[in-house]
């Protein structure tokens, strides 16, 4: 009967972690590489030194298997696999040493220093006239701005207190209620309406950010623009009837 050869890959993929950085990096090594070697390549990824460097083996689940303490022995001597935790520990670093971004000096530069640069964003918007930069589009965008506002308190003052209405916020469901407030806000620059509706479709109870404008039960208050409001002679609906039911 013909022997069974076992063969394994030259190459094995580890989590790599270290005293300064518990967040492991996936790295593949040679099994054939010595302990030596293995320590040399992982003073660039650990930070720590060569020759203060201690290393000990864990499974995927990140239970001790064994130290690799051997500088001479191959890697694969340890019965290293796929997916197990090599960590590397060194008295000479501090946890998480590497990162604490609170410790990473930061650039700064002044406004008047940014101004002066001609590679960044600013100048290239400015240089295009893009955004602000470009007047027309800001003045364009400003009427804009105010017409629609002008037309919302245009509306409002068709909107009186108590009043039956109907909301129809695009994209959401009609919803009845009754009109509640009329007015600025604090929440919002521009004109609101209060609305107390039928059916607990609401997300105040009549106040917003502590302040309040008007009284209904928790979750039947809500504020929209004028714009989405219709009054009107509209019935409570009767939520949960059949048609023959009354």
């Amino acid at each position: 009967m013909a022997g069974i050869t076992v063969s394994s890959s030259p190459l094995v993929s580890v989590q790599v972690t270290s005293t300064a950085n518990p967040y492991g990096v996936e790295r593949r090594f040679e099994r054939g590489m010595t302990v030596a070697a293995l320590k040399s390549k992982l003073e660039l990824i650990t930070g720590a030194f060569a020759h203060t460097m201690k290393l000990s083996l864990y499974s995927a689940e990140n239970k001790l298997i064994s130290a690799i303490d051997n500088d001479e022995a191959l890697l694969g001597s340890y019965h290293v696999d796929d997916g197990m935790i090599i960590h590397a520990e060194d008295s000479n670093l501090k946890p998480d040493e590497y990162s604490d971004t609170s410790k990473v000096e930061k650039f700064e530069i002044s406004d008047e220093e940014y101004q002066k640069r001609q590679d960044t964003v600013r100048a290239f918007k400015e240089k295009h006239r893009l955004g602000r930069f470009n007047e027309e589009e800001v003045k364009r965008k400003e009427a804009e701005l105010r017409a629609k506002e002008e037309a919302e308190e245009e509306t409002a003052k068709n909107l009186t207190v108590n009043a039956r209405c109907e909301v129809r916020v695009p994209g959401q469901p009609a919803r009845r209620g009754v009109v509640k407030y009329v007015g600025k806000t604090d929440f919002k620059v521009g004109v609101w309406v209060g609305i107390q509706y039928d059916e607990p479709h609401g997300k105040n109870d009549g106040s917003v950010g502590g302040k309040r404008y008007f009284e209904c039960p928790a979750k039947y208050g809500g504020f929209v623009r004028p714009s989405h409001i219709e009054v009107g002679d509209f019935p409570e609906e009767a939520i949960g009837l059949d048609d023959d039911e009354m």
